[in-house]
């Protein structure tokens, strides 16, 4: 994170891929760092005070103060001065009889206010706090927790405009009066549209609001009064990511991908209204001889998924391509098109490269998210094996050639399916997955996980809808096991090694057949995030190399 006037940067470092960071403070004019080393970070926020003095920041309690099993509780805001060691800081808020709350601190571009953001797990409904930063006062709070989604976008003195999917599901942006700030004094001045706001910021003097329409971005700006301006050319169907501008700039930049375009950064000049590449990317391949197309396939209630399909330009569809198909579906994330290195050589060698975006992501606003949480988790699978059945139906491929991929929430998807349609897949591939739906909330943070997910310890009912898909309880003794490669680190401290290793040996002894049925360990690594590029590269080449050896391709 950067100070205000660029000259500084706090940053985090992380020891094995773990969550867990340790942050240092750098001075960008000499390069060298300061003194400062913070501990106990994990997902901290960090809002530097506009002087330079210091900076507010989240943390975990120092190990031993608080039982082991709290380590990831009892999250805390502090001042740090900067110079100044860690035992200086000062403790600026808590909330001990929530111990499970987190808090994540911003500064409005002005400078003025102090903003806390509080989470309890990835419930996405959030709280609103807030005080002036000069004040040593309490926090005032703005919106309680659990009611909805509240997003801080910037404020025009004591305005703030925020965007957020009160009764909107699709979301709308709002401007609340901190001197006035009742509910019925909120004022909606960019209303709910048929497409999903996904992000909103402020440059020029404008809202520039991306929209997710169909899983896919569209970007348009917007007067301070929620006058629609203009919509922003985007290259082709594609992704937005790392929109930057501060409020009085005359130009923005951002960041644009999709399955055959690299990312690729882009400048806007609002005086004259053009787009033009501030930097390309060094990616050397062809795109023209690829193309993406989109479809939308029926699940089993009738609900329309969106599929993107890329593969080589005039792919004959003979009912026989190798294809992966990739998918989340959860926590409220979206599977927009993303660009990979590692999927070309697939697409080279024939191969065709499927992503569906299924219900319990953010495609299309928070009804499409609760529509896979808890109990209707199962809509997600059936989401996934809808698109699978159409892949065939359409003669893409056929189910011996057909291969899933996800990690995380996108691994217990596959893994889910698998075991409910083993007929279906030729190939499985499982990244970091959580697998024991009965147990997971007793290891590392899975405990945040249970708006999500729910919570079999504590509810029958969920123990109920959990145990009828939790992929390590449905391995059947003479289970037909397509081949999976499941991958993992051992030093995860997000989804536990346990459920990968849990899962293989369940499979291993109770499979039928003869199938390969692997487990694919990384050392000194984590969930994934930080992970350096030449473990990326290894365990890209094992993966593809599982593939083209199951699907008999020539290299």
């Amino acid at each position: 994170t950067y100070s205000e006037d660029g000259t500084l940067m706090a940053y985090g470092l992380s020891s094995k891929g773990s969550d867990e960071q340790e942050i240092y403070v750098r001075n960008l004019d000499t390069m060298k760092d300061y003194p400062d080393h913070l501990k106990w970070c994990k997902f901290a926020s960090i809002a530097w005070k506009h002087d330079n003095s210091g900076f507010f920041f989240n943390r975990y309690p120092e190990p031993g103060t608080v039982p082991e099993e709290d380590q990831s509780n009892y999250n805390r805001v502090y001042w740090h001065a900067l110079g100044t060691d860690q035992s200086q800081d000062v403790l600026v808020y808590e909330d001990p009889a929530n111990k499970e709350y987190s808090f994540a601190p911003g500064i409005t571009d002005d400078g003025k206010y102090l903003f806390l953001i509080v989470y309890h797990g990835t419930d996405d409904r959030n709280g609103v706090m807030w005080r002036e930063v000069e004040s040593t006062g309490p926090f005032t709070t703005l919106m309680n927790l659990g009611e909805a989604e509240y997003s801080p976008i910037d404020n025009e003195g004591s305005v703030v405009f925020f965007s957020t999917n009160l009764d909107a599901p699709k979301r709308k942006i709002i401007a609340v009066d901190l001197a006035n700030p009742a509910k019925e004094n909120w004022k909606t001045l960019i209303p709910e549209d048929e497409d999903v706001i996904d992000f909103a910021t402020m440059v020029n003097n404008c809202f520039v609001v991306g929209y997710m329409k169909d899983a896919h971005h569209v970007l348009k700006i917007f007067a301070m009064d929620g006058a629609f301006l203009r919509e922003i050319p985007l290259p082709t169907v594609g992704t937005v990511a790392g929109l930057t501008g501060k409020r009085e700039d005359t130009e923005m930049f951002f960041g644009f991908m999709s399955f055959t375009y690299p990312s690729t950064a882009f400048r806007y000049d609002f005086n004259r209204d053009k787009v033009s590449v501030f930097r390309k990317s060094e990616v050397k391949f062809d795109p023209s001889a690829f193309e993406t197309k989109q479809v939308f396939t029926a699940s089993k209630d009738g609900t329309k998924v969106p599929v993107f399909i890329t593969h080589k330009k005039g792919l004959k569809l003979d009912g026989n391509r190798p294809v992966i198909m990739y998918g989340y579906g959860g926590f409220n994330i979206s599977m927009a098109p993303f660009f990979s290195l590692a999927t070309i050589p697939w697409m080279e060698q024939g191969g065709v490269f499927a992503v569906a975006c299924i219900r319990g992501g953010d495609e299309y606003g928070e009804d499409w998210h609760k529509a896979a949480m808890l109990e209707k988790r199962q809509n997600a699978f059936d989401d996934f094996i809808g698109a699978a059945e159409w892949l065939v139906k359409k003669k893409y491929t056929n189910p011996k050639r057909l291969a899933i991929m996800g990690g995380s929430n996108g691994g217990l998807l596959v893994s889910a399916v698998m075991l409910q349609r083993p007929d279906l897949f030729g190939a499985v591939v499982s990244q970091v997955p959580v697998t024991d739906m009965l147990r997971y909330h007793k290891f590392t943070i899975g405990r945040f996980w249970a708006p999500e997910f729910g919570n079999a310890e504590e509810n029958p009912e969920h123990f109920k809808f959990l145990y009828a898909y939790s992929p390590l309880h449905n391995v059947k003794p003479g289970y037909p096991c397509p081949p999976i490669l499941v991958t993992t680190a051992d030093t995860d401290d997000r989804v536990a090694p346990l459920h990968s290793k849990k899962f293989v040996a369940t499979l291993q002894a109770n499979s039928s057949g003869d199938n390969p049925i692997l487990i694919r360990i990384e050392t000194k690594a984590g969930h994934g995030g930080g992970k350096p590029t030449s473990k990326r590269i290894e365990e890209n080449a094992d993966t593809y190399t599982f593939l083209f050896k199951t699907f008999d391709m020539t290299t």
